[in-house]
């Protein structure tokens, strides 16, 4: 029974640069390897030269800081949201308990004594507003969000099929990339954990 499978033998001849890199039946490399003409996105993208090889993987740099910088920037617009949503004052309806009679009424809430501007000292009733699991949907912040993550998903694609080239070059730029961008913007996303 003969084999309908391509003859996958590596060539000796060192000018066919097309077939160095070891290939499944697929035409995917299935190895990391170590090449300098390694296409990054399309055929239109092929390195040339060290030089432009070394761009690319300045570019794959660049494109994983901006990563980790999107995935603060939204982390700190969540934080901004929540606390607006926190802060938002509501109108109180007729026939409802009135804020006196709410704050009296909250288990929650601690007594304690406040000093005014004036010196003097009144007795007052210190409450915090319950925090909804889910925010009501608003248009200046969904459609942001919305924009946002799809942004970040695009980006991290990018970077998914930088890796999936199985160019060492390629996937260690990635990884610095992501090292450079969580030492420089890291600490603002967890800023209120430490």
């Amino acid at each position: 029974m003969a084999s309908t499978m391509p003859d996958m033998s590596m060539p000796t001849d060192s000018s066919s640069s097309s077939m160095s890199m070891p290939m499944s039946s697929t035409g995917m490399n299935m190895i990391f390897f170590t090449s300098t003409t390694t296409p990054l996105y399309s055929s239109m993208w092929t390195p040339t030269s060290v030089g432009s090889y070394a761009g690319t993987c300045i570019f794959l740099i660049l494109l994983a800081i901006s990563l980790r910088g999107l995935s603060v920037f939204s982390y700190l617009l969540e934080k901004r949201w929540a606390d607006c949503e926190r802060q938002r004052r509501y109108v109180v309806v007729q026939g409802r308990p009135s804020v006196a009679e709410s704050v009296n009424a909250d288990a929650s809430a601690k007594k304690a004594v406040l000093v005014s501007e004036r010196g003097s000292e009144e007795s007052v009733r210190v409450v915090s507003r319950e925090v909804r699991a889910v925010m009501p949907w608003r248009f200046s912040v969904d459609l942001p969000r919305a924009a946002l993550k799809m942004v970040m998903a695009g980006v991290g694609y990018l970077l998914m099929l930088a890796v999936m080239t199985m160019n060492v070059g390629y996937f260690l730029s990635v990884l610095a990339g992501i090292f450079v961008g969580e030492i420089v913007v890291g600490r603002y996303s967890h800023a209120d954990e430490h």
